[in-house]
Formats: structure tokens, C-alpha cells, sequence
């Protein structure tokens, strides 16, 4: 297992303290029942959410040079503050300028509502070939990221999906049985890139006190049930 860095073991404080990963009994979209929640939405001041920002940004200049993409784009409704604060953190810290972008839930139904760019994306226009950075909270199951591709194509051709940064890989399976993010990489041949992921997390708040045995072992219990084969693994050797 790779050794946690400084960096994850920063974000995983940021989000315990301010209320983003919590305990408890949680239905994910997925259907999924989960002992623990990831809430970007937490981070719901200035400064907390600007510090955010500077995590997914740090990511993004660590695995992307910056001609390799134009647009930061954020999934309704957790991503939208996720693309802006990126965007403003890319270029407050590293000089870098790009679009940020981010859709509708619903499309708007006056003004430009006869232009289904207008109707459905807010922010810089996403042209035909334009390339794509996507911003979201965690990877569950993977159906997020499908849903929001086949939208973005529904307004441009030819668009080139560059990445996927989140906070947190979840590490679970997608409703195929198989990895969830292998299974984004190989069908949107995009790259994912969590800052953390659910193992590295909760081994690192049980090592320094901050969660019960208890409340670990409900998370490998569920990992056991719905983990990819890496976690599981992983699972397997600690026993």
C-alpha cells in the first residue's frame, strides 16, 4: 500500500474538522446504504471553500500540464463551487487561466432557451473539441461521471474528457461488479484522480485516534460487500 502524504493527511483533517466526512447511516444515490458520507457542500464559507480549491488544484498540476485542457467543469450541484474555486486557486497559485463551466439541472426556459448550449451549461462556452476537466466530490459508482458526459456531448462535438479529480475514491464497484474508476478510465479514456481514497483515509483516522475500531470495521465490512478487487485485497492481507 503506498504511503499517505502529508498532502492527504491534510485534506482528510480538513474534511473531519468542518463536518464534510461524516459517521452514521447514509443511502447514496447509488442505493447504496453507507456508514459514512463525504459532503463537499460542508465547506460553505470563503475561506473553507477557497482551501478546497487549492487541494483540487494542486491535483490538477500534478497530473496535467496546463495546454492540456481549457475547461474546469463542475456536475450540478456539489460542482459548481468545486469548478469556480479551482479555477480561481489554478490561477491565484499557479498562474494558470481557464474556463470554468458548469450545468443546469434544469434548462432555462427563457432568454437564449433556444440555444441547448445556453439552456444547459453556465460559465465558458464549451466548444466542439474542447477539453474537459471534470470536478466532483468522490467516485461511487461511477454513474455521475456517465451521466454528466453524455450531457456535455449533447452540446458539443468531439469533446475530449482530459480527467476526473475528487476528493475521495470511494473504491467500490460500479453496477457492472467491476472497479468503478478502471471502468470510467477504460469506456471515457479519461483519468481519475482522487486526492485520497477510502482505505488510505480511514486507516490514517484509526491510527491517529480519531474514529473507533468499531466504526473501521463497519467501513470494511461495507468495502467487503460493495470494494473493488484492490480494496478488497487489501482487506484480505490486513486479516
Amino acid at each position: 500500500m503506498q504511503e499517505i502524504t502529508d498532502y492527504e493527511k491534510e485534506l482528510i483533517d480538513f474534511m473531519l474538522d468542518n463536518g464534510a466526512l461524516s459517521i452514521g447511516d447514509f443511502t447514496l444515490n447509488s442505493g447504496r446504504s453507507s456508514p459514512y458520507f463525504i459532503n463537499t457542500g460542508e465547506f460553505d464559507d470563503g475561506e473553507r471553500i477557497a482551501k478546497l480549491g487549492r487541494f483540487y488544484a494542486k491535483k490538477i498540476t500534478d497530473n496535467f500540464t496546463p495546454d492540456e485542457y481549457d475547461i474546469i467543469f463542475g456536475p450540478a450541484y456539489k460542482g459548481i463551487p468545486l469548478s469556480v474555486a479551482t479555477a480561481i486557486a489554478l490561477y491565484d497559485y499557479y498562474g494558470i487561466n481557464k474556463g470554468y463551466a458548469f450545468n443546469r439541472k434544469e434548462a432555462k426556459g427563457h432568454g437564449e432557451a433556444t440555444n441547448i448550449q445556453k439552456e444547459l451549461i453556465v460559465g465558458s462556452e464549451i466548444k466542439d473539441s474542447s477539453r474537459i476537466i471534470v470536478v466532483d466530490d468522490v467516485v461511487t459508482s461511477g454513474s455521475a461521471a456517465y451521466t454528466i458526459i453524455k450531457l456535455l456531448n449533447s452540446t458539443a462535438d468531439n469533446l475530449k474528457y482530459v480527467g476526473l479529480v475528487v476528493a475521495v475514491d470511494r473504491q467500490e464497484v460500479g453496477l457492472d461488479g467491476k472497479s468503478a474508476i478502471r471502468g470510467i478510465e477504460e469506456t471515457t479514456k479519461m483519468k481519475v484522480c482522487p486526492i485520497t481514497d477510502i482505505s488510505t483515509m480511514f486507516n490514517y483516522l484509526l491510527d491517529n485516534q480519531k474514529i473507533t475500531p468499531s466504526v473501521k470495521a463497519q467501513v470494511d465490512n461495507y468495502l467487503t460487500r460493495f470494494g473493488n478487487e484492490d480494496v478488497k485485497a487489501l482487506l484480505q492481507n490486513a486479516i
